[in-house]
């Protein structure tokens, strides 16, 4: 299976709005310029990071390969730090520019990860951690409890539903790589959007006990 490659305008225009992402979250807990260019940094190109260092690992990270992606973190981080008061009414539109962001970074790593010889199972769990891996690094670093582990809105599902329908339709359907993208773009963004519509989430595995259960003894 081709490694795809995002259009560069593509690519670091996605980094540029995931990094004002993470850039809002430290202006939030009122960080200072050191603490917003780390989290953007995360935010950005965590994910990439993560399947470039740890999965593939050939060679230094792309996203370190190109100063663009680097530039794209900084106007994020400019683009927060000045402008935080008008940036944060976009919250909304935020949404769902990351949905579509997940569903195009989940397929790049997917077929790069496929690319370097991973199995197809691995090649799927390479895709989540290409989409979702810098909002984990970004919770980790802030002592959050990381939203993904929680019960919520389709976020993981929504990137694992496009990654496993982007291996299925070019390794059992053999689909034309460009058709596969767009179907494996498309479920993802549909899967998220809807869960923010309808807020659709996922269920605890064991429900959370009432205050009188917590008093009441042990049997």
């Amino acid at each position: 299976m081709p490694a795809l490659s995002l259009p560069l305008y593509i690519d670091f225009g996605a980094t540029f709005l995931f990094a004002i992402t993470g850039a809002m979250f430290a202006i939030r807990r009122h960080y200072d310029w050191v603490g917003l260019f780390v989290l953007a940094l995360c935010s950005g190109l965590g994910g990439g990071l993560l399947r470039d260092g740890i999965f593939i690992n050939d060679g230094a990270p792309a996203a370190m390969r190109h100063a663009g992606y680097l530039w794209s973190v900084i106007a994020g981080c400019i683009a927060a730090g000045f402008f935080h008061r008008h940036v944060g009414k976009l919250d909304r539109f935020f949404l769902y520019v990351d949905a579509l962001g997940l569903g195009a970074y989940g397929v790049v790593g997917s077929t790069k990860a496929a690319a370097a010889g991973l199995s197809l199972p691995a090649s799927i769990v390479v895709g989540v951690v290409n989409a979702v891996g810098g909002s984990l690094i970004r919770d980790v670093l802030t002592n959050t409890e990381p939203f993904l582990f929680k019960p919520g809105q389709f976020y993981v599902v929504a990137a694992l539903a496009g990654c496993a329908s982007y291996v299925a339709a070019t390794e059992w359907l053999h689909l034309p790589l460009s058709i596969a993208v767009w179907i494996a773009i498309g479920i993802t963004f549909t899967a998220r959007t809807l869960s923010i519509v309808f807020n659709w989430k996922t269920a605890s595995i064991l429900p959370r006990s009432t205050p009188e259960e917590d008093a009441s003894p042990q049997r």
